[in-house]
């Protein structure tokens, strides 16, 4: 699957289009390597993505082309010392 379709159907990011300017501007990276927005993702891959001055790091568990929004955390999960872990 396409980064930037994850990132929207996991609501790590919200929008596709936002994910794709994210990815252009180099805030995205995939197992430590700066990531365009057509690149393939698989389960095990690690996602960073930083949101002004916080990083959002993720392992990706699973890829579903649709899920609903309440299932949608359950395809990945945040890493140790992420923002989101934090909190």
């Amino acid at each position: 699957m396409r980064l930037d379709k994850y990132l929207k159907v996991s609501r790590l990011i919200k929008r596709r289009t936002v994910a794709n300017e994210a990815c252009d501007a180099g805030r995205v990276s995939v197992n430590g390597k700066v990531a365009k927005a057509s690149q393939d993702v698989k389960v095990g891959d690690t996602i960073s993505v930083r949101f002004g001055d916080k990083l959002v790091e993720a392992e990706i568990l699973s890829i579903t082309e649709t899920v609903r929004k309440e299932e949608a955390k359950e395809m990945y999960r945040y890493l140790p010392g992420s923002a989101k872990d934090e909190g």
